[in-house]
């Protein structure tokens, strides 16, 4: 944001002029406003127009250039959400100064009803631009859209995690469908399935009804094959991070955590595509992201802490616990660990996992300095 606000000053001779898009599924809201008016002009195309779109900035650049004498140029804006970041690539190509705008950061009104249209969040949306360009960073949060390479990390982990629920889902359906027969012993996931399950017989001395036989039959094929995908998966993420020099710096990243003992591959895939791949200025800028930050409530006479704000990216945020956890038993030697049982000596229940959230937010503030300075945490031990 610095960089580009001294841009602007540096430039006195160039306008600027703001432009909003309202995005959704059926139709495009763009909301332009120019030094020429103060009047916000508004204008609806299809959804995915993009040459509509570059037809709309370079007829307002031409207006206000052939107006003024002098050079103008469009910074934007957009709501991040469904449509991800693949038009924030085509501006930034045609030379458009874009910001994706967290939508949950705008400030709205608080009284029970308010009018919401595509028209006044387009208007609302240029105010904001104009706000956040001329210096007013806490007027809204900007996203920082990742590369091609970044989000294309993500999707293997991704995946995982879907297929994961998948599998549990069938698992539980099979399950519960032979529990009404009173059968509790099979084990959908073994190889042998099928011959075991040819051989069950209910709780009262029948064997298994045709129809629920052939259910739980194409559920146990559909298990299979999410087994087999995720195996697929799981050696995909070992070999890249047991690469001695990865060419992409997400599996390079994975590969300096997992040297880490109590990181396996898939906790160090997890944390290289979802945290490490961003900069951050500092660690509260990297606690904030996890949600891992506290949130106090004061007023007047009334000061109480709210716990952790849990915002910023949740996948995140349960990954780090989770490896807080496995970190006090990999790493019981280590400063972090002597920390926790220092504090919780010997209690059990809530207090620890109070106590653990912290661990978590120093523990990833650690490993962000090991992997931009090299430093390995304080008592930690590597994988020989």
């Amino acid at each position: 944001m610095d960089k580009i606000i001294s841009h602007g000053a540096t430039d006195p001779v160039e306008i600027t002029c703001f432009m909003a898009i309202e995005l959704s599924k059926a139709k495009w809201l763009v909301g332009v406003l120019t030094p020429l008016s103060d009047k916000i002009s508004l204008r609806s195309i299809p959804c995915g127009a993009v040459e509509s779109l570059v037809k709309i900035i370079d007829q307002t650049l031409d207006k206000v250039s052939r107006t003024t004498g002098r050079p103008a140029r469009i910074v934007s804006c957009y709501e991040a959400g469904y449509d991800g970041f693949w038009l924030h690539r085509v501006l930034d190509a045609r030379g458009v100064t874009n910001h994706v705008i967290d939508a949950a950061s705008l400030l709205v009104s608080r009284k029970a009803r308010r009018a919401k249209t595509d028209r006044l969040d387009a208007e609302k949306l240029v105010r904001v631009l104009m706000a956040f360009w001329r210096g007013e960073t806490k007027v809204c949060s900007v996203v920082q859209p990742p590369s091609v390479a970044e989000e294309d990390a993500k999707r293997v982990h991704r995946e995982r995690e879907f297929l994961m629920k998948e599998r549990v889902q069938h698992i539980g359906r099979i399950k519960g469908l032979l529990a009404t027969q009173g059968v509790y012993e099979f084990q959908p996931s073994r190889r042998d399935w099928q011959s075991r399950l040819a051989g069950l017989i209910t709780g009262d001395g029948r064997p298994l009804p045709p129809c629920l036989t052939a259910e739980i039959d194409r559920h146990c094929r559909r298990l299979a094959t999410v087994n087999a995908m995720l195996k697929e998966i799981d050696e995909e993420c070992d070999a890249a991070v047991a690469q001695t020099a990865p060419l992409v710096p997400c599996a390079n990243r994975a590969h300096q955590l997992a040297r880490l003992k109590g990181i396996g591959p898939q906790i160090a895939t997890v944390l290289a595509a979802e945290v490490f791949y961003r900069k951050f200025k500092n660690r509260r800028g990297l606690g904030s992201y996890l949600g891992l930050t506290p949130s106090p409530f004061q007023s007047g006479g009334m000061d109480r802490d709210q716990g952790i704000t849990k915002a910023g990216n949740p996948r995140a945020r349960t990954i780090s616990i989770e490896l807080a956890w496995l970190w006090l038993r990999y790493q019981p030697q280590s400063a972090l660990a002597r920390w926790f049982h220092e504090r919780t000596n010997g209690l059990k229940g809530r207090i620890r996992r109070i106590i653990i959230v912290a661990v978590a937010r120093k523990l990833m503030v650690a490993l962000w300095r090991y992997l931009e300075t090299g430093l390995v945490p304080d008592g930690a031990e590597l994988k020989v």
